[in-house]
Formats: C-alpha cells, sequence, structure tokens
C-alpha cells in the first residue's frame, strides 16, 4: 500500500521497557505483583507491533534484589521473543541491580565495574551508561565515565546516537520524593553532550512515563511493567499501584525522533475493523482512501 501520510517509514524502530523487577523462585513483589506475568504480558504485546523492534532496550531495574536467578529467568522471557522478531537486545543497570550478578548473567562476565556498552543498531548508535552508585538508590556519573562517553561521542555514529540510562536526567514535578534519588551533579553530563550526535536520552526509574529535554536533548522515561507510581495519590504521601503498566516505542526518523506509549493489558474495544477490511481498503486508489477515512459522512463512521 501506498504511503497514506507525508512522512517516510522511520529509519529504525526501538522498543524501550523498563524497571521489570523480575524476582526469582516466583516471588510477589511486595507480597501482590506477578512481575513474571507483567513482563510476559508486555512481550506478548510487543510481538504484535508492525513494523517490528530491531532492538529491545531495558532501562534498568532488571532483578528487583539482583538475584542470579532472576537475571536467568530474564533471559528465558525476553531472548525468545527478541530472537522471534530478529531484534538484539540492550540492557541497562539500575539501582536494584548487582553489578556482579548482572555483568555474570547477562554478559558471561565477572566485572563489578561500571557496565557501560557501546550497540549498533544498523547504524545507530545505542549507548548504555550505568548511573548506578552500590549500595545506593540514586544516580551518579564518575569523571572516567563522563571521559568514556565523551571517547565514545568524538566519533558521530551514521544514524546518531540514542543514550539509555537508568536514572533520566529530568526534573520529577509529579513525584517530588523521587527527587532524593535523582541523577546526582547532571551538568558535567550537559557539558559532554553539548555538540554531540545525542539525538534521544531514554531512561526509567521513576515507574511513570515523562517527557522533557536535557541539553536541548528529548528524555523520554518509560513506565515500569511491574508497578507503577500512583501520581494522584489519595491522602497518601507515596503510592505504588498494580496498574497503569506501560512501555514506549521509539521511531526514529532521519530528522526527529517519536516516543509511543504501549500499555501492557489489553483493553475491552468498543469499536474497529477486522483484518477482512484490509484487502479491500488496499486496493482503494490513494484518493478514495482518503475519502473514506477523512469525510465525516463516509460510511466507514456509519456506526458512530
Amino acid at each position: 500500500m501506498e504511503q497514506p501520510g507525508q512522512y517516510p517509514d522511520p529509519s529504525h524502530t526501538i522498543a524501550h521497557l523498563s524497571d521489570p523487577h523480575l524476582l526469582a523462585g516466583g516471588a510477589l513483589q511486595y507480597g501482590h505483583v506477578d512481575t513474571e506475568a507483567r513482563l510476559t504480558a508486555a512481550l506478548d504485546r510487543l510481538r504484535r507491533l508492525d513494523p517490528a523492534p530491531e532492538a529491545l532496550v531495558f532501562t534498568g531495574d532488571l532483578a528487583d534484589k539482583g538475584e542470579p536467578k532472576a537475571y536467568r529467568l530474564l533471559r528465558e522471557l525476553v531472548e525468545p521473543v527478541a530472537d522471534s522478531i530478529g531484534a538484539q537486545v540492550i540492557w541497562v543497570m539500575g539501582n536494584h541491580d548487582d553489578r556482579a550478578a548482572y555483568a555474570r548473567q547477562l554478559f558471561d562476565v565477572d566485572s563489578e565495574d561500571d557496565q557501560d556498552r557501546v550497540h549498533d543498531v544498523a547504524g545507530l548508535r545505542v549507548v548504555s551508561l550505568d548511573s548506578t552508585v552500590p549500595g545506593w538508590h540514586h544516580g551518579e556519573l564518575t569523571d572516567a565515565q563522563l571521559a568514556w562517553l565523551a571517547d565514545v561521542l568524538a566519533t558521530p555514529a551514521p544514524h546518531g546516537t540514542v543514550l539509555a540510562m537508568h536514572h533520566p536526567p529530568i526534573p520529577v514535578p509529579m513525584m517530588r520524593l523521587a527527587e532524593i534519588i535523582e541523577l546526582k551533579d547532571q551538568q558535567p553530563l550537559a557539558e559532554v553532550l553539548a555538540g554531540s550526535d545525542v539525538r534521544a536520552i531514554i531512561g526509567g526509574h521513576f515507574h511513570f512515563t515523562s517527557f522533557s529535554t536535557f541539553a536541548g536533548i528529548p528524555v523520554s522515561v518509560a513506565s515500569a511493567t511491574c508497578y507503577t507510581s500512583e501520581l494522584s495519590p489519595d491522602q497518601r504521601l507515596l503510592s505504588s499501584v498494580d496498574s497503569h503498566q506501560a512501555f514506549s516505542m521509539v521511531h526514529v526518523y532521519a530528522d526527529r525522533v517519536v516516543h509511543s506509549v504501549v500499555p501492557i493489558h489489553d483493553g475491552p474495544e468498543i469499536a474497529g475493523y477486522g483484518m477482512d477490511m484490509a484487502a479491500p481498503f488496499e486496493a482503494l486508489s490513494v484518493e478514495e482512501r482518503f475519502a473514506m477515512v477523512s469525510r465525516k459522512d463516509s460510511p466507514l463512521y456509519a456506526g458512530e
């Protein structure tokens, strides 16, 4: 079918998931949330997306308690889905993760160093930056990490760079307590990113979807797949709820990046059309399709 709109297809498509907080042995988070089931629901939704993502980026808090078995479970759940759609998997460290277990179980290496890595997604560079501080929940970047990042960014990538980190460098006006565990001392990072080819920064940590800019670069924070933060709590200082879980899709174009929120659970359909409509629709001319969809008196809307 001819391109129905004025924009071309994206050059790259990435699924951005965050904060699965997997637990080993079937344990329930807070005695209630089945984190494995929530992640499985997200992956089931992801399988249906068209175009399929070329990469699955998980921005941290992969294992709630840093258990080796939880990382193995993560790979068992994610890797078959990634293989089935031809996507690579990109992991990012979060404050709940354990560096030694993360490195051993996900990369088959023994290391307790910063887990910073560079990935190539068909010419789009994705930098996984470890913003964690062992023993703490807030984020920091060392001088050595910033120097490493500056060196990586010194050579532009063919399609630019996406910076993936757990602690997003943005304000948190909807949940002020979260400011205590935000990324500390953000100005040095801004200086490294200034003038670079970084086109988007993606993160997690806050368990709700949010958008901002940092050093002139768009920032997208994905919600969690486990539980989410209640942003309108009723007489509660802080509230976490088992609802509104989502992930984000990142579509990269030559001159822009589009972020779209995808809830992990199906909602009840109140209107729609089956796939039996696809072939007749594609058989229409461009002008006929436009009239079919855009005219208010189109038979497409007769049932409204």
